[in-house]
């Protein structure tokens, strides 16, 4: 395992918390590269991530390498690799906006480009409660599917791509969408049939938006707020 992929996900889990995705709970992993295992923080906030202090832990939930415990729902990293060999980032978090459209029975709409990423839906795991077997693991894999984002009711979201900058992009996505959507929705009356939803075929071209130029482009920014603000810059609920 590379130092850089250290870096990587300590950097991830660090935006995480400093963008307000997630405060003292949620993860980043990264898939090491040709194995079934993966590298994820101690159970600590995101915003206290180190490269020095991450654990080694494969899909069978086992804990091969580090110090200290992983988060309890590890299981949510473990069993998207153990479905998913083309996934080798993942990012579960809970941010305000995503968790208010599931309690309001919204499903994510394409309302802006960077939403375009999501142009194929964003399924729900509607069981409530967090993730703490390897069983309710397998449940979010199957509802997660061949897609790369899923909304867990009344609890947060858990996304899956090809590395752990771009799962971790696509998260910071989804929840300006979601926050979007729910101002579109408010200024609507709370009628969504109002809302100038982008159709598939608006949408499809804007899959771009977490292509490889986009995305080095977002992780830059992400990646110096996060080196730049302290700890809790991201708390305040919007």
């Amino acid at each position: 395992m590379s130092d850089a992929l250290r870096a990587d996900v300590a950097t991830a889990n660090r935006i995480l918390e400093r963008f307000g995705l997630s405060h003292a709970f949620g993860h980043a992993s990264a898939r090491i590269p040709g194995t079934n295992t993966f590298i994820l923080p101690t159970r600590r906030s995101p915003g206290l991530a180190v490269a020095s202090d991450l654990l080694v832990i494969d899909t069978d939930g086992r804990k091969l390498e580090g110090d200290g415990q992983p988060n309890s729902e590890f299981w949510i990293h473990a069993r998207v690799y153990a479905a998913r060999p083309d996934v080798a980032g993942v990012v579960h978090a809970h941010p305000p906006a995503c968790v208010c459209l599931t309690q309001i029975g919204q499903p994510h709409r394409v309302v802006h480009n960077q939403g375009g990423i999501f142009v194929d839906g964003v399924p729900e795991y509607s069981r409530v409660g967090l993730i703490r077997s390897r069983e309710l693991g397998d449940l979010v894999a199957g509802v997660l599917g061949g897609g790369n984002a899923v909304m867990m009711r009344a609890h947060g979201i858990t996304t899956a791509f090809e590395d752990v900058k771009t799962a971790t992009i696509a998260a910071c996505f989804l929840e300006e969408s979601s926050a979007l959507q729910l101002r579109m929705l408010a200024a609507a009356g709370g009628d969504a049939s109002k809302l100038r939803v982008l159709t598939r075929e608006e949408a499809l071209p804007l899959r771009d938006q977490i292509g490889p130029n986009v995305a080095k482009r977002a992780w830059e920014y992400f990646a110096a707020v996060a080196d730049g603000q302290p700890l809790g810059a991201g708390a305040g609920f919007k």
